[in-house]
């Protein structure tokens, strides 16, 4: 809920929720996803009636359609398997359908529609013609060979690609699917398709990917953060910084904070974090790189190499004293007690790497210590505008260097800042979540507007 909320908004607002947690019974990832943005739209909404009439909130939180589907698969010692799946095509009012299929036993429809929705509203700050949506299944990639994860998307293909297409939805990369993954799945869809066009993101350079996509999310996520710090006249250099997670987005969230002469002290992975105090520097980067990316290995093993790093088991960093905090694992990571450890140990800025890693407690948190937040809708809109700009790319069928796509990405980072200043600037202070949700809202909400009752 927006800080500034009357209790006549608050009505409106418990209104609304009460109808959609009726119509969406047993979703709660979805209904913390919308009632964070139902709270920061609904006076904007208010105070512009066609909005209202049209009752476009409610329209904008029904996906247009989820397909569910059956995957079997037969494991390597001959056993049949059987997996859920999902695609949620959440809204394409400005393009054509976008957003990542996630791979993780922790799947469900709940979660992929959380998703879909915060995708719609991504992409729309991206500036680029690109629609919401999201996919996953209940599929766990890890342990299994890569003739099995081979296997299963395959058979996952079979019948997502009638649902797909460059012009209709197209998937990319997320939680549990990288880059064998994509490659696995773009295979299959040439195979039964008989076509060889963009319809995933996140391809390998030798069939149609985009320089910086992997570190898109990573960058961006800090170009964000170097974007609010310089507004507050400020910046990433000489700052202390925890990140949580040690994937692609963590790796390059790192990567980016080093080349802008941050410290980074922690990383973590499910089982639990590193505490380095003397930070990372390249060649500590270059182990992780080669410990998560090659060797699939956990994080305790960074302190194991490196003797001033402690390893703290079945906990998350959010314990120890920084400037900066940019989590990049999973949703709700990061709760209301450790938001609030973090601003007495002299937090000045989040900017959100995962999607909502932050729960709602945790979030109003920082918005009334007036923290700089930003959230994961705008902060990690990286990835996806790269996505976007490989999509470009295959339709001029060209490739830009490294530094034409890094360049784009960083100025795209500065426009979604400008749209969360634009309408989120309260007095002397930018509340990053009211700016990024009505700024994403205002184009789809436009569009669907202009197609009639449809």
């Amino acid at each position: 809920m927006s800080q500034s909320s009357s209790p006549a908004i608050e009505k409106e607002v418990n209104q609304f929720m009460s109808g959609l947690i009726s119509r969406n019974p047993g979703e709660p990832e979805f209904h913390q996803a919308v009632h964070e943005v139902a709270g920061s739209l609904m006076p904007f909404v208010l105070e512009h009636d066609h909005y209202y009439k049209a009752n476009i909130l409610e329209r904008m939180t029904e996906p247009d359609r989820i397909v569910i589907f059956r995957v079997c698969w037969e494991d390597d010692q001959g056993n049949i398997r059987t997996n859920r799946a999902w695609r949620v095509q959440f809204n394409n009012s400005i393009g054509p359908y976008k957003g990542g299929i996630r791979f993780h036993s922790s799947v469900n429809q709940s979660i992929l529609k959380f998703l879909g929705f915060e995708q719609t509203f991504k992409n729309s700050l991206t500036g680029l013609p690109m629609g919401g949506a999201k996919g996953g299944s209940n599929f766990n990639p890890k342990g299994k060979s890569d003739r099995e994860v081979m296997r299963f998307c395959q058979s996952l293909m079979v019948e997502l690609y009638r649902h797909i297409g460059e012009d209709t939805d197209v998937p990319a990369g997320d939680i549990g699917v990288g880059a064998r993954e994509v490659s696995y799945l773009f295979g299959q869809y040439k195979r039964l398709a008989n076509r060889y066009v963009g319809v995933l993101t996140g391809k390998g350079l030798s069939f149609g990917g985009s320089l910086v996509r992997k570190e898109a999310t990573g960058y961006g996520c800090v170009y964000f953060a170097e974007n609010m710090l310089n507004h507050a006249g400020d910046t990433v250099k000489d700052k202390t910084i925890a990140i949580s997670g040690s994937g692609n987005v963590a790796t390059y969230a790192a990567e980016k904070a080093l080349q802008f002469g941050g410290k980074v002290v922690t990383l973590s992975d499910s089982g639990g974090f590193v505490h380095d105090p003397d930070g990372l520097d390249w060649e500590k980067l270059d182990f992780l790189k080669d410990l998560k990316e090659v060797r699939r290995g956990r994080i305790s093993e960074y302190a194991d190499k490196y003797k001033k790093a402690t390893y703290h088991k079945g906990e998350r960093p959010w314990s120890v004293p920084v400037d900066i905090a940019l989590p990049c694992a999973t949703q709700n990571e990061l709760n209301g007690d450790e938001a609030k450890t973090l601003i007495k140990n002299g937090l000045i800025a989040v900017s959100e790497g995962a999607n909502m890693p932050s729960d709602t407690d945790a979030v109003n948190a920082f918005l009334a210590a007036k923290t700089l937040f930003a959230p994961g809708k705008a902060a990690n809109a990286g990835g996806v505008a790269v996505s976007g700009l490989e999509q470009s790319q295959n339709s001029l069928r060209l490739a830009w260097s490294h530094n034409e796509v890094d360049s784009r990405l960083q100025a795209i980072m500065h426009e979604i800042h400008g749209k969360c200043v634009e309408y989120g600037t309260q007095g002397d202070w930018v509340n990053y979540v009211d700016g990024a949700n009505v700024g994403g809202f205002v184009k789809v909400a436009d569009s669907m507007l202009a197609y009639g009752i449809v």
